[in-house]
């Protein structure tokens, strides 16, 4: 049995607005063990991004853990010291963002940049080398500035791979490249991750790809994971509401021909704990108790729901 490498346990967090206080995650569980390829998925507003970044302690100063628990390795990111969260960070976990040129120092040469993370006696070249860059030697010596979309993303991949780490967080590290490019990408970071045995989360949109390349999935509403499961499962036989609304949704999922039926309503802006399901009221299932009974987990076959009529709907 495989040990768990992430562990975040009824994690709340909440962001300070200017007249009211916005909550984020409302609640999220999520377990990910070694090696495991796990794909986060949900609308915009979902709590995707505040979860990504709450894996390695990077939330803006406005944030705040209410509550809940969030281990990586079996050390609390909650309430790590600083030195010892960098530390962790280095040695432990690699993330890539969604603009790389942003993630990247416009001051230095990516040569530079590479050697600051490999120490003394690195090969930059190498590791420009692995993301399949055409010219290594010339991309060593450029600016971040001067480089493309698509290779900007695959220095931030050689940077945050270059450790091997033993999580990598991927916050839709495709979402601002054309589809060749998007696939290009893709085939990298999860052949680099299955040779150094690196566990991955991908935080995106993309349901079809997601479910291509990831083992299990989990889907986010309302700052909580409202099913998981293996992809094929929970993508092929949905057994929450909004996990079936959202694949309905996809393009790429519909047969030609077919009308696409989007989600109905908006995700709904919490200031606090939800008392009941956060998605009752744009779900046609609701009953009564979804508006004042927040559902605990249910097991339906290989997935875990958060929904009182789980076990009706399957």
């Amino acid at each position: 049995m495989m040990s768990t490498l992430l562990a975040v346990e009824n994690l709340a967090v909440d962001y300070a607005a200017r007249d009211r206080v916005v909550r984020a995650l409302d609640g999220a569980d999520l377990a990910v063990a070694a090696g495991e390829t796990v794909g986060i998925v949900g609308e915009s507003g979902s709590g995707k991004s505040t979860l990504g970044a709450a894996i390695g302690g990077l939330l803006p100063r406005t944030a705040r853990y209410a509550e809940g628990a969030i281990r990586v390795a079996g050390e609390s990111i909650v309430d790590l010291p600083a030195a010892r969260l960098r530390r962790l960070r280095r040695e432990r976990l690699g993330f890539v963002f969604q603009d790389p040129i942003a993630s990247l120092d416009p001051t230095m040469r990516i040569g530079a940049q590479l050697k600051l993370v490999l120490g003394k006696g690195g090969d930059p070249l190498s590791h420009l080398d692995r993301v399949r860059l055409a010219d290594p030697r010339r991309v060593a010596r450029l600016y971040p500035h001067q480089l493309s979309g698509g290779m900007a993303q695959r220095v931030a991949i050689a940077i945050a791979m270059a450790k091997e780490p033993e999580l990598l967080v991927a916050d839709e590290p495709t979402a601002a490249l054309d589809s060749q490019v998007r696939q290009e990408v893709l085939d990298v970071v999860f052949t680099l991750a299955a040779a150094a045995g690196t566990s991955i989360v991908w935080l995106s949109h993309d349901l079809p790809a997601v479910a291509r390349r990831c083992g299990r999935i989990a889907v986010m509403y309302a700052g909580r994971v409202v099913e998981e499961g293996p992809a094929k499962e929970v993508l092929g036989r949905p057994a929450h509401p909004y996990t079936a609304a959202l694949a309905r949704s996809v393009p790429a999922g519909t047969a030609y021909g077919t009308r696409l039926v989007p989600v109905p309503g908006r995700p709904p802006v919490l200031t606090g704990r939800s008392a009941g399901c956060g998605f009752a009221p744009r779900c046609s299932f609701a009953v009564e108790r979804c508006t004042t009974e927040r559902p605990p987990p249910v097991r339906v076959d290989s997935q875990l729901v958060l929904c009182h009529r789980a076990g009706d709907l399957s």
